[in-house]
């Protein structure tokens, strides 16, 4: 599934490692609860393509917060991808129009497995806003889902 690259577009890229099994993160990825404590929480997720799903955020303008989702790929333990649509032609900066894919790959490392997560299709200048916020946000929920993840692996230890 290869797109073109728009040369005009930006993506956020945050790679990581976790001490964890494939296995383990995917579910993480992949449970309407799990995405809830991680990122936020998805109203309809299911993780199979075509399904459409939304989240909810702060509304902005003429946009009322809602981000549209549909899952593109799925490929258990390796890689889940879905639409991320949100915003608003009417907007600037926070809350405008965006149009963009979350893919998150998942491969073997030496100490576990890598996690790349790629946010594509931001637009420039139009979307500078949501990129530079979003470049944050990734990183801090990277930061939440590798928390998540150690509590799943954890729990399931104890069972």
């Amino acid at each position: 599934m290869n797109q073109a690259v728009n040369p005009d577009t930006q993506a956020i890229v945050v790679d990581d490692v976790f001490p964890h099994a494939p296995a383990v993160i995917w579910k993480a990825l992949t449970s309407g609860e799990l995405i809830g404590r991680w990122l936020m929480a998805p109203t309809g997720f299911e993780p199979a393509v075509g399904s459409h799903f939304t989240f909810q955020t702060k509304p902005a303008g003429e946009w009322d917060g809602t981000i549209h989702c549909e899952v593109l790929e799925v490929v258990p333990n390796e890689r889940l991808s879905y639409a991320w649509k949100g915003g608003h032609e009417g907007n600037d900066g926070y809350g405008s129009k965006l149009e963009t894919v979350v893919t998150f790959t998942l491969s073997t490392a030496e100490t576990g497995t890598r996690l790349r997560l790629t946010h594509s299709g931001f637009v420039l200048p139009k979307n500078d806003t949501a990129y530079r916020n979003m470049s944050e946000g990734w990183k801090k929920v990277v930061k939440n889902l590798d928390r998540v993840v150690a509590e799943e692996a954890s729990s399931q230890r104890l069972h």
